[in-house]
């Protein structure tokens, strides 16, 4: 068959357009799902900090960017693009799995189906492996059998070649191809180290180039393991597979953070929530008037009253009130110095013996002569006329004479009298050193301290020396040893408590300090709730909008896939949210009417089938970069009618797609050629050592005409090869030709797949083949040979004939073998192709 034309806009562009539409998608692929969830924010009733907040959490801070595939901001890799799909262009491997020396695959880099087709074990399926491994860094098989055997084993035994795929790629506006390669430094198949060449970006590693998102969200490989996971996979894997694809990242993206910022307020609450039980059980147990009011001020009626708390773990004065700063003040009560005391009053007693010594001695009567005589010069000077005595009235004058021994005398009494006057100023002294010593009683004083401290200040007004000395020694005493009591009761009690507290208020200082980030953050917890769960509900809806042309994709493959299958396909419904613990895939079935479960009802081949339909429509998906999709082994459970189901789902998919499917099993190849679907055939064969070769196949007569004009062609044979074998081979060619006219007028006359197999298997004779594919009726031989004269002429009798003949031990004559091949090959050709009017 002729390989898929690009000649003109194929009719899956404008479905793909509404479904980019539907998808959030703007025509250069950039996402309008922000823009749409701003519009529908701004109408919405929620308060304007949370419409703030929800601003904030879709703008990502700036950085997220759109959040779609190939978007990013900074130096992050730019990735593929949907504008700019990549289409295989060949892969070459060596090395690896079934395939020794270098093997390439050449490709069509442009949509259309192409069918590589082999035995088993012929190298197929490395080749998808190759590819697969390139891009994802490990292959589905890998995923389902990770044994020693298969991780550690998969070098090719033969050849010896190290181990190297290299996948050429034609990315659109680029004027020159892409490279993938892939090598591995040791034996463990999963450590492969991937390098990227793209024209005008230079060589990087692969995983540096910004496809892993896209490979992510749109895969383009499918193997028999994947399909499988319908069956046996994780009801989220199903879940995630598909949500990725809906273009909604950026209400995912905007729910985490969201997420993140109520998990951190949450956690501040119910943390401060968790600890405040045993916090206030600690404080009942206190006997302290800190506990009390931190006790009362945590249970206050709304909210703790956090000033008080606040005031107590920081020990300001305002907390310190009752029991507690009594005893702290009297802790802090000193009280008279004894020493100090002790020192003043012997003191103040020293000196006043010696004032009573001096008195004794005459010192003080000379002092009171010197200042009695010191007067008397004192008036002569200022009365010189007078002519009688001040002091004793007598006619002799305080003349000159007088005065000059009266001066001489003052002179010798002081200094007699200054040991008297120094006795005097030293108990003075000593009076006020002892008053100084005696304080004034304090603003507040403990009830047992109030008449000795009263006592103790009496002493400042007592002039007596010998009565102040023996006063204040007493008072003194009597008040030092009060306040030494006082203090020591006091001390033990205030550490007593002080202990208990501060292992107590370290505790509340921790608590306060969450409990006050807590409640702060109450209003933000409210708020924040409410922007999730607006994102939620507008979320619900845009994924329903959004997976509804998912949903119709998936159910027109169905359709095609189903084939007779009494079950139809219902709707396909994501439950739970993308971050829930709980979320799957819903795929609503009914078996002839009646509700049920996908994989409680359906058979392998149907749930293989059900795979396909969910998988191509999300490896094709408007925003996948990929224009390309790699099947293998699509058809194993599949019965001939789904087969052909299959065949023009993938043509259908060929449309817009590179579609590249391995397959060993020829019914796909015949179910594209009897539907007559356009499809390139590439044949895979292994020789010896690993060899392994890929060929072009145009159909199976074209092959078999090459088999018998190589027979020709090849000398030195015997002459049975020309009387027994090419009748043979040529029987072979007219076998394949009549047989797909048969195919061909069956599936025209509207016969199901099953009964066009059974026809076309029962028909073994090559006379039986002929009435089917000229007529559709094995039964209606005698009028074959009528038919083949009026359509290709009378020597087409013969020919078949003469094949026939070869089967028998005398064989047929072969004068002209070349024009023999070509006669069959002419009659071939026009038999192949039912006439419209048969």
């Amino acid at each position: 068959m002729t390989e898929h034309p690009n000649q003109h806009q194929p009719p899956e562009h404008e479905k793909q357009a509404e479904q980019a539409e539907q998808a959030g998608q703007t025509p250069g692929g950039g996402s309008s799902t922000l823009s749409r969830l701003t519009g529908r924010l701004e109408a919405s009733t929620l308060a304007q900090a949370t419409k703030e907040m929800l601003r904030e959490a879709l703008d990502g801070g700036g950085s997220d960017g759109e959040g779609g595939p190939g978007t990013g901001s900074g130096d992050a890799p730019a990735g593929p693009h949907p504008d700019q799909r990549a289409f295989l262009e060949s892969i070459s491997v060596s090395g690896f799995r079934g395939i020794g020396r270098t093997a390439r695959l050449p490709l069509n880099a442009k949509p259309g189906v192409t069918l590589m087709v082999g035995r088993n074990g012929s190298g197929k399926s490395s080749f998808a492996e190759g590819a697969e491994t390139a891009f994802t860094g490990r292959t589905a098989r890998l995923d389902k059998q990770r044994g020693e055997v298969w991780s550690r084993h998969w070098r090719n035994l033969h050849d010896g070649t190290a181990p190297k795929v290299e996948v050429r790629l034609a990315i659109a506006g680029d004027a020159r191809p892409s490279t993938l390669t892939c090598t591995w430094p040791g034996d463990d198949l999963a450590a492969c180290e991937v390098e990227f060449k793209r024209p005008g970006h230079g060589r990087q590693p692969f995983k540096d180039a910004g496809w892993e998102e896209a490979l992510h969200n749109y895969r383009p490989f499918l193997s028999y393991s994947d399909l499988d996971k319908v069956v046996s996979g994780k009801p989220a894997e199903l879940y995630d597979s598909v949500a990725t694809i809906l273009g909604l990242g950026e209400l995912t993206a905007a729910d985490q953070r969201l997420q993140g910022i109520e998990k951190t307020l949450n956690t501040a609450v119910r943390t401060a929530e968790a600890e405040l039980p045993a916090l206030v059980e600690a404080l009942s147990t206190l006997n302290d008037d800190r506990a009390e009011r931190a006790l009362a001020a945590v249970s206050a009626t709304g909210s703790p009253d956090f000033d008080t708390l606040h005031a107590l773990v920081t020990g300001l004065p305002d907390a310190d009130e009752g029991r507690l700063r009594e005893l702290r003040a009297t802790v802090a009560l000193t009280g008279p110095d004894l020493d100090a005391v002790g020192a003043a009053v012997d003191g103040l007693r020293e000196a006043a013996a010696v004032l009573d010594d001096v008195r004794a001695s005459g010192a003080e009567d000379a002092h009171q002569r010197a200042e009695l005589l010191s007067k008397a010069l004192d008036h002569s000077r200022r009365h010189g006329d007078e002519d009688t005595c001040p002091v004793c009235g007598s006619d002799r004058p305080l003349d000159d004479t007088w005065a000059e021994r009266a001066a001489e005398q003052v002179a010798a009494l002081r200094q007699e009298a200054a040991t008297a006057q120094n006795a005097r100023t030293a108990l003075r002294d000593a009076i006020d050193t002892v008053r100084y010593l005696v304080t004034r009683t304090p603003a507040w004083l403990p009830a047992p301290l109030v008449d000795p401290w009263e006592e103790w200040t009496a002493c400042r007004a007592i002039d007596d020396a010998e009565r102040l000395a023996a006063r204040a020694e007493t008072a003194a005493l009597v008040l030092a040893d009060a306040c030494a009591a006082l203090r020591e009761d006091a001390a033990r009690e205030l550490a007593k408590l002080d202990e208990e507290w501060r292992r107590c208020v370290t505790r509340l200082a921790a608590w306060l300090e969450r409990a006050r980030t807590a409640h702060a953050g109450k209003p933000r917890l409210r708020q924040v709730k409410a922007a999730r769960k607006w994102l939620k509900e507008v979320g619900a809806e845009l994924r329903e909008e959004r997976l509804r042309p998912f949903e119709d994709h998936s159910q027109r493959i169905w359709e095609e896939l189903r084939q007779q299958s009494n079950v139809d396909l219902r709707s396909v419904r994501l439950s739970g949210g993308e971050k829930a613990a709980v979320r799957k895939l819903v795929m609503d079935v009914s078996v002839d009417g009646t509700e049920a479960a996908a994989l409680g009802v359906m058979s392998q081949g149907e749930l293989h089938s059900l795979a396909l339909s969910l998988f191509l429509p999300r490896a094709t998906a408007p925003d996948s970069p990929f224009g390309f999709v790699v099947i293998d082994d699509p058809v194993q459970s599949m019965d001939p009618a789904k087969v052909h189901g299959l065949a023009r789902v993938l043509h259908d998919l060929g449309e817009t797609r590179q579609v590249v499917v391995f397959t060993h099993d020829t019914r796909l190849q015949r179910a594209f050629t009897n539907q007559e679907l356009a499809v390139t055939v590439l044949e895979v064969e292994r020789q010896a050592r690993s060899v392994v070769t890929v060929k072009r196949v145009t159909d199976p007569v074209g092959q078999a005409l090459d088999d018998a004009r190589a027979l020709v062609r090849t000398r030195d044979l015997p002459p049975v090869a020309m009387t027994h074998v090419l009748p043979s081979l040529c029987r072979t060619v007219l076998e394949r030709a009549l047989t797909e006219a048969a195919w061909l007028r069956l599936h025209r006359a509207g016969v199901t797949e099953e009964e066009a197999e059974k026809t076309v298997t029962a028909a073994v004779k090559l006379m039986d083949i002929a009435a089917l594919g000229l007529f559709g009726d094995p039964t209606r031989t005698g009028e074959v040979y009528r038919e083949l004269r009026r359509r290709c002429g009378v020597g087409a009798v013969d020919l078949i004939r003469q094949c026939q003949e070869g089967a028998h031990p005398s064989g047929t004559s072969m004068p002209d073998p070349l024009r023999f091949v070509r006669d069959v090959e002419a009659v071939a050709q026009t038999v192949r192709k039912p006439e419209a009017t048969q």
